[in-house]
């Protein structure tokens, strides 16, 4: 499983990119980072990180669901180049502050920042005498204003309640000197600030000794999983007021450059590669129209996102399961409990495929409104509270205390159809492609695989409405322009679309989306 495999450190391109022709491509790009690096900063770099974006094919929304998705990752990266400065106790000069971060940017557009972490006293009646006296590191991260250094200040930590780890020599945790660059868009759909906090993590992972041959910690050593980085990364991007679902992470960190990703979550998070039809390519173009889920949070994603977990606990009411006064249960456990699934366990795919149909075709329609007045098939905060069947108290501690949602009504039928939904196309585009391996030549997978992509842009755009004017009408003409298939790809909103075309239909499918669409950039 890809989960399960450490993070790989290379020391030459052609074996990260295992392709002669990417290889000599990327070089100058990486050496030109190199060499900057030792201009601005005196000395080589100790590592870069590197962290690539992603496509997802299918399944957007569902993640934090705890439903499987299937995205790629793509050639497009972020990359940092990072090396540690000396530990200076006491040092007045701010380069040899303990933690101390100087980050810079390639990019004019984003200016260099320098910031360092304060130290936290824990107190408390609940802690013992000894740690009392314990110090921690912590970085404040404006969620309210965006700005690109805050996606580094997440990677600073590492899966702890503190920031990184103080270094084993002082006790402090290392200055660090910084150099970004990167090719994926911002605001396109392709998980930008995902790879951002991946590549982040990495970093300051790496100029703390953690992917040393001689490290020697017994919490966090040089055999890291790819599962363990995307439970990180997960939790740093949180940090800037996005409360992803790991699809973005686990893309970026666990995929291959022969295969599509097929990502559960539940009950633990497991990838495996899902190999796609060898006579079509898949074709990303961009709508210029810029989404950024952190600007936006409260309007679209983190509004769906309370939306999805508080539809789950209604519908969950309905169907006479048991939950928790403060749990979060979510779709996913939904449908675990109604089909008698045992904790911690699986039913597998054909049996989830069996529950999701059920759930489409029958209980969904439990959220429904009994009252459509006016085309609104939402529900007020009041109506929504009084469905949960919480207190007013226990509401908003448990969906409402950790993130800043708006609306003055709100969608948990749609949402959950969606979801259903989706989730059921996610399981049946990967059976395509398994089909599709295994068949003799007259199996149209392309085309199913079309269908598929195109239901899941209608279910995107009037059901979860998460897409926008410029997606619907690159994604018509897409389909027009010969693409079996096309639908947005990512959060939505903006950005980008993914079509699936016809190998020897490329350029002119490219050529024609560039002549009806400007501006476009495919």
């Amino acid at each position: 499983m890809a989960d399960e495999q450490h993070i790989p450190v290379y020391t030459n391109l052609a074996d990260l990119y295992d392709n002669l022709g990417s290889t000599l491509n990327h070089a100058v790009r990486w050496d030109h980072l190199a060499g900057e690096f030792v201009r601005r900063f005196g000395r080589k770099p100790a590592y870069i990180a590197r962290a690539p974006g992603r496509v997802n094919l299918i399944g957007d929304h569902i993640d934090y669901a705890l439903f499987g998705v299937l995205p790629a990752a793509v050639e497009q990266d972020i990359l940092i180049a990072c090396g540690a400065r000396p530990v200076v106790a006491h040092s007045p000069e701010p380069e040899h502050i303990p933690g101390s971060v100087i980050a810079e940017n390639l990019h004019t557009k984003y200016k260099g920042q320098e910031f360092a972490p304060i130290q936290k006293v824990q107190n408390g009646s609940d802690i013992s005498e000894e740690q009392v006296h314990a110090e921690g590191w912590h970085l404040d991260i404006n969620t309210r204003e965006l700005r690109w250094e805050s996606y580094v200040k997440a990677g600073y930590y590492v899966g702890r309640t503190d920031a990184i780890l103080p270094s084993s020599e002082s006790n402090l945790p290392v200055p660090v000197d910084l150099l970004v660059t990167g090719t994926v868009p911002a605001g396109s759909g392709l998980s930008s600030s995902a790879a951002m906090v991946v590549a982040s993590t990495l970093a300051f992972l790496a100029v703390n000794g953690k992917f040393d041959d001689n490290t020697n910690d017994n919490n966090l050593t040089s055999y890291i999983t790819k599962g363990e980085l995307v439970k990180m990364a997960m939790e740093n991007e949180k940090r800037v007021g996005v409360n992803s679902g790991g699809m973005d992470q686990a893309a970026s960190v666990m995929s291959d450059c022969s295969s599509a990703l097929y990502i559960t979550f539940y009950p633990a998070l497991k990838a495996s590669p899902v190999r796609l039809p060898d006579k079509a390519v898949f074709v990303c173009a961009n709508s210029l129209v810029i989404s950024d889920k952190a600007v936006t949070a409260k309007w679209h994603y983190n509004l769906r996102v309370v939306e999805t977990l508080v539809g789950a606990r209604i519908l969950a009411r309905k169907l006479s399961i048991s939950v928790g006064e403060r749990e979060k249960i979510t779709f996913r456990e939904v449908v675990g409990r109604y089909a008698g699934e045992k904790p911690g366990e699986d039913m597998g795919i054909d049996k989830l495929t069996e529950v999701l149909e059920t759930m489409i075709n029958d209980k969904v329609d439990l959220l429904r409104p009994k009252d459509v007045t006016g085309g609104e098939w939402g529900v007020t905060m009041e109506q929504m509270i009084e469905l949960s069947g919480l207190s007013k108290e226990v509401f908003e501690e448990v969906y409402l205390s950790w993130v800043e949602i708006e609306a003055t009504h709100f969608q948990l039928y749609k949402r959950a159809k969606h979801v259903f939904s989706e989730s059921l196309r996610v399981l049946k585009f990967r059976q395509a492609c398994i089909d599709a391996t295994n068949a003799d030549g007259n199996f149209n997978a392309e085309q199913r695989i079309g269908d598929l992509m195109n239901e899941s842009q209608r279910s995107c755009s009037e059901v979860f409405e998460c897409s926008c004017p410029e997606l619907d009408e690159l994604t018509r003409l897409a389909r027009e322009a010969g693409a079996y298939g096309s639908r947005l790809t990512g959060a939505g909103w903006g950005g980008c679309t993914v079509s699936l075309v016809p190998e020897n239909q490329v350029e002119s499918f490219i050529k024609r989306i560039q002549d009806n669409m400007v501006p476009t950039k495919v």
